[in-house]
């Protein structure tokens, strides 16, 4: 079989592990030609590939990033992009499809699936908030790189009295935020899921310097909003989903709480951060795991589905269930974070 791969929506710590796992195992052991589409979806529609070899995919384990590049290109966005997608398929070769991306690039791949497309879809996410699976690759990472950022802050914050305002990705879904906050100690963690009132952030800060602490670390995610449904906003500029490009909660709530409470207030924006940099030893062996199971399911021509985790078993679900609803965070377990608040 010719098999096509692409690696669509932002990077992040893993990707090429999976590549190197789909060559090393579909090329190696199964003797299927394997090409990488360029820049995501807009590789397909525009036609631009690479083969991808044993030899191109050596080394590859421990870097970050995608050699394929990566776009948040929508093909139905894109006059006769479907079309011409179809055309590059037939006009390479190629048998089937691995998708790996987060809920628009494989939202594409199902709906291209329902026009005859053979595809496999790899979940990517450092957000954590695909459905049909337990963890998504780059998420442990991300949550380490903001874990490390923040037990940094903790000096320097109880060296200035300082409040720390920490804003970590997490557009819809506070995963990283709710994570690294319970990781690093975080004395409050605002969420997407729970809109947040600042009036009673500063009264909880207020409380917690009357009792002696002399610093306060927040760790917010880039999507939290306030009660009235506000929203910071970088930009207004949206993407080929209709995206907006989120970013600013962090400066707003640093501001806010300096006017509110007259303590002195930092803000750091780790934002792409997270997405960079050597994946951690358990993000490799879970997106190698995805690609092993990838070309598997290719293999056995088993098509429309995602690989997903299950507790430690890798499994695979219909497509369909990957994309079909976001993952919010679990009342339980900001519960549990927020036994630590104030």
């Amino acid at each position: 079989m010719r098999i096509g791969m692409l690696t669509g929506g932002g990077d992040c710590p893993g990707l090429n592990a999976v590549i190197r796992a789909v060559v090393r195992k579909g090329a190696a052991e199964f003797e299927h030609d394997i090409v990488g589409y360029r820049h995501g979806w807009r590789g397909l529609v525009e036609g631009e590939s690479v083969p991808l070899t044993l030899d191109s995919v050596r080394g590859l384990l421990p870097r970050g990033g995608t050699i394929l590049g990566t776009s948040r290109t929508n093909p139905y966005k894109t006059d006769d992009g479907p079309a011409r997608v179809m055309a590059t398929l037939d006009r390479d070769g190629v048998d089937a499809i691995i998708a790996i991306g987060g809920e628009d690039t494989l939202g594409v791949a199902h709906k291209l699936a329902g026009e005859g497309m053979q595809v496999v879809g790899v979940p990517k996410t450092i957000d954590n908030d695909l459905s049909a699976t337990d963890f998504t690759f780059g998420f442990h990472t991300a949550v380490q790189i903001a874990t490390d950022a923040i037990d940094r802050l903790h000096t320097t914050a109880e060296s200035h009295d300082r409040v720390m305002v920490v804003e970590v990705m997490g557009r819809h879904a506070g995963w990283i935020a709710t994570y690294s906050g319970l990781a690093g100690g975080a004395d409050m963690i605002l969420v997407p899921e729970k809109p947040f009132d600042i009036e009673e952030i500063c009264r909880k800060i207020t409380h917690r310097h009357e009792r002696g602490a002399n610093f306060s670390i927040l760790v917010v995610a880039e999507g939290a909003t306030p009660v009235e449904g506000t929203m910071e906003l970088q930009t207004g500029a949206v993407d080929d989903f209709g995206h907006v490009r989120l970013g600013g909660i962090g400066s707003r709530l640093q501001h806010e709480i300096e006017q509110r409470t007259g303590y002195e207030a930092r803000m750091t924006q780790l934002g792409h951060l997270l997405r960079g940099g050597s994946p951690t030893a358990y993000d490799r062996v879970i997106a190698t795991r995805f690609g092993v199971e990838a070309i598997d399911a290719v293999h056995e021509r088993d098509f429309d589905v995602m690989v997903a985790l299950r507790g430690t078993d890798v499994i695979r679900v219909p497509l369909e269930a990957g994309v079909a609803e976001l993952k919010t965070v679990d009342q339980r377990l900001f519960d549990t974070a927020a036994v630590f608040f104030g």
